[in-house]
């Protein structure tokens, strides 16, 4: 039987975050424009997946550095506390298990906890059984529903996630400080949550299960703490969402191509070049945004390099005339083919 949503977490949706909304927006479009179905690259997934784990179990106390989490995701072998260690080894395997789990199923919460806090906790992968609160030091800041509510909560969240027409950048925020307010685990419940709103941005948009949002989360910590106390005492996450879309933001301003992959990529891009000194270098940007992505439409071309509509016209007419380029399929589902030997 089909159970009808009755919670709907309370927040209000502000010009603040209006206009964060239309600032990650934009830059969406710019880096899928430049990056298309080639990004991100194997090592820049990599270096990135290694900041977001590193900081996301700072925020949580692990004392290993940066390059202490670079070796063990490497195989090799540290010295340090055996727990931490254990942690940065659940954390490895429970990203890489990201691409497989449904943001929308609560089972598969419970099967991300399980593997997160495997060997660190006696419950992982199960609901607490206990009243839990959360302190700083001796000083209560936020106790948790009692145990006997959590997986009715849970459900209800998840039922609302699921099926919330808010949009994916504030829902996941919303779901985010929802989750922290429950603390429906033991333990373990900061990282799933920033977790979880990845999975969540990264079913809306992929760029997002690259991006290490946690790292700004980390280098205002204390804000991040502050955001959640504020909308505690406000009754309603609207603080925090707008903390999380600022950190989003703050994330993809920050966000830097790989150097190697770039440098490669130019050199491919000067030898087409001097093949063919006729063409305009206009028109090698408008073939070096179509090299990177096949599928990119004329529109966005022309919002990435600030060109008109008939300039870019012009400038695909030239290249398919010398044989650069050519159409594969319909203008609606086709893409471009790149057909001069690089």
């Amino acid at each position: 039987m089909k159970r009808t949503l009755m919670y709907i977490p309370p927040f209000d949706i502000t010009p603040k975050m209006l206009d964060l909304i239309s600032g990650v927006s934009e830059l969406i479009g710019i880096m899928t424009i430049q990056l298309g179905d080639n990004a991100p690259s194997p090592q820049l997934r990599k270096k990135n997946r290694i900041k977001t784990i590193h900081s996301s179990l700072a925020i949580e106390h692990n004392s290993l550095s940066l390059k202490q989490v670079t070796d063990i995701i490497d195989g090799k072998r540290i010295l340090g506390a055996p727990d931490e260690i254990q942690e940065v080894k659940n954390a490895i395997e429970t990203y890489r298990l990201m691409s497989e789990l449904d943001a929308f199923k609560e089972e598969d919460l419970l099967r991300a906890h399980g593997l997160m806090m495997k060997d660190l906790v006696k419950d992982a992968g199960r609901y607490r059984q206990d009243g839990v609160g959360v302190f700083n030091g001796e000083q209560l800041l936020h106790m948790a529903p009692p145990a006997s509510q959590v997986p009715r909560l849970m459900s209800d969240l998840f039922l609302w996630v699921s099926t919330t027409d808010v949009h994916p950048l504030i829902h996941s925020c919303v779901f985010h400080y929802e989750f922290e307010f429950i603390h429906p685990f033991s333990d373990g419940n900061g990282r799933m949550g920033r977790y979880w709103q990845t999975m969540l941005l990264s079913r809306w948009k992929g760029i997002f299960a690259w991006l290490p949002v946690e790292t700004i989360v980390k280098e205002h910590q204390q804000d991040y703490y502050n955001a959640i106390a504020r909308s505690d005492a406000a009754g309603n996450s609207t603080p925090f969402v707008e903390f999380m879309l600022t950190c989003l933001l703050d994330t993809m301003q920050a966000y830097q191509p790989d150097d190697n992959e770039m440098q490669v990529q130019d050199k491919v891009q000067d030898k087409v070049q001097d093949k063919f000194p006729e063409v305009s270098k206009p028109a090698w940007e408008v073939f070096g945004v179509i090299r990177q992505r096949p599928k990119v439409t004329v529109h966005d071309i022309c919002e990435l390099l600030k060109l008109k509509e008939r300039q870019v016209y012009k400038h695909i007419s030239l290249l398919k005339s010398l044989g650069l380029l050519v159409r594969v399929g319909s203008n609606k589902t086709g893409y471009w083919k790149i057909t001069v030997k690089e």
